[in-house]
């Protein structure tokens, strides 16, 4: 500071004002660099949704594969063992609706059913999945759907494990994974 002592009065105030302004993004550049990266999957926990999603098929047809489509919008199933369906995957995380990304299911709650399908038994809050009677191929059966956007998902049937009995048998291709560390 000594050498400050010597400029002139409006020099020494436009460096301190340089240094303060220099600090203070130095200060700010800090805060944001260590911030956690939002991000750009849902949340689990973002069941606090409350309008549904809809489109017009034109726009279905734009985010999802053709036989994604099939499934969730003409109420379609893919073949038993389907590659990528997600039968297989033993990973820790939560499965989301493919059209809307609702969270729909968690591994904690997966089962291998020997179907050929992935399996649940129980869904991941009471605002994933809503349920309908579906009385297609000559049987009474109870529908799943994504209680947001309505995407046809499988069916639930009473031959699962307990505690519930249940096992809500989905379509893989209407669902996508991210792996994490559930807790429910």
């Amino acid at each position: 500071m000594a050498v400050l002592s010597y400029m002139p009065v409006n020099l020494n105030n436009l460096i301190m004002r340089n240094l303060i302004m220099l600090l203070i993004l130095a200060a700010f550049t800090t805060a944001q660099a260590q911030q956690p990266a939002t991000a750009q999957t849902p949340s689990p926990a973002d069941t606090a949704w409350t309008s549904k999603v809809i489109k017009p098929d034109g726009e279905w047809k734009k985010i999802l594969t053709p036989a994604q489509y099939r499934i969730t919008r003409e109420e379609g199933t893919e073949n038993p063992y389907t590659k990528g369906n997600y039968n297989d995957n033993h990973e820790k995380g939560y499965y989301y609706c493919v059209s809307c990304k609702n969270p729909l299911f968690s591994s904690l709650k997966k089962f291998d059913s020997g179907t050929g399908w992935p399996s649940f038994w129980q869904a991941y809050s009471t605002k994933s999945i809503s349920k309908s009677t579906d009385n297609s191929l000559g049987m009474q059966r109870e529908a799943v759907s994504c209680q947001k956007c309505n995407a046809h998902l499988g069916h639930v049937f009473d031959d699962g494990p307990q505690p519930t009995g249940l096992r809500y048998c989905m379509n893989g291709l209407a669902l996508f994974f991210i792996k994490g560390n559930p807790t429910r």
